[in-house]
């Protein structure tokens, strides 16, 4: 399945950026132009599953401008998989660029309240889902679970990681923070920007407790950069993003990982990094969220 992906993993220098502290950037947002960044990562192990059973459907979750939905339903199509897309709210009367995407992609797209969504993760809600779509294969939201994160430990196998003292990414759901931890290396540090209220411990990102003592010694969380909540976006992350792209020709998104770029420069700005350090930072792709912006926002 490999093979819906481009081969060229590039890994783009921030020197002229920070200054003394060497910084790489993962460009996983260069990966795919639709399949975009941590996401096939994610995906991968649980369409295998998926394709083990003839004209087994998958089914899996997201709001309006998920890029999660839009990667499940371009993927599905090329592999020959039924899809079906659980929506959080009410069908609006004009559905998200997202949305629409997802759609074309063939798609069916189901909303339900937000009420009944909060319930997605509930073994009754899953069971209810089963009966109505007999078969059907249910990814979790964003990709998560043990598939999600093995196939999220792959992102540090693609290119050499060795050099690198600190790794950095977003947090949304937690899968990929949970799969680069899992296999960095010891005298690695890996750092995560929640972009969500409520994933300020360890224990709310890792509710399932699979890291071992000496991986959870690996990770530390920067908990005040979600700006509000997730998808919030003042004014001052716009900028930041628009200053951000003018330095580096980089562009990023007012969900993740426009957070997470921001930490960084802060973090660079402060004393969080020695002047040895050595940091990888995983751009996870995903710009569907900017579209949500009225035009000239953004500078890309």
């Amino acid at each position: 399945m490999d093979n819906l992906l481009m081969d060229n993993l590039l890994v783009q220098p921030l020197a002229a950026y920070v200054g003394n502290i060497e910084v790489d950037v993962l460009r996983l947002d260069l990966l795919h132009p639709i399949i975009s960044g941590n996401k096939w990562f994610k995906l991968k192990g649980h369409l295998q599953t998926a394709r083990t059973s003839p004209d087994r459907p998958i089914l899996t979750f997201g709001g309006a401008w998920s890029n999660h939905l839009v990667a499940t339903a371009f993927a599905a199509k090329q592999l020959g998989l039924q899809a079906i897309g659980i929506i959080r709210g009410e069908r609006p009367a004009k559905p998200s660029a997202t949305l629409e995407a997802a759609a074309s992609y063939g798609m069916t797209l189901i909303f339900i309240s937000r009420e009944e969504y909060a319930r997605k993760e509930q073994p009754g809600f899953l069971l209810e889902l089963t009966k109505s779509y007999p078969g059907v294969y249910i990814i979790p939201e964003g990709g998560g679970g043990e598939a999600g994160i093995l196939g999220c430990e792959d992102i540090l196998k693609k290119i050499n990681t060795q050099k690198y003292t600190h790794i950095l990414c977003a947090i949304g759901t937690g899968t990929t923070f949970l799969g680069l931890v899992r296999a960095s290396t010891p005298g690695q540090q890996v750092i995560g920007v929640p972009v969500l209220k409520g994933f300020d411990t360890l224990a709310a990102i890792d509710k399932d407790n699979i890291l071992r003592p000496e991986l959870r010694d690996r990770c530390r969380l920067l908990t005040d950069f979600h700006f509000g909540g997730y998808a919030r976006h003042p004014q001052e992350l716009l900028d930041f993003m628009n200053r951000f792209y003018r330095k580096t020709s980089i562009p990023s998104d007012i969900v993740y990982t426009g957070k997470l770029f921001y930490a960084l420069e802060q973090g660079l700005s402060g004393s969080l990094f020695s002047a040895d350090s050595r940091l990888l930072v995983i751009h996870s792709g995903g710009l569907q969220g900017n579209q949500s912006l009225p035009p000239g926002k953004l500078d890309f």
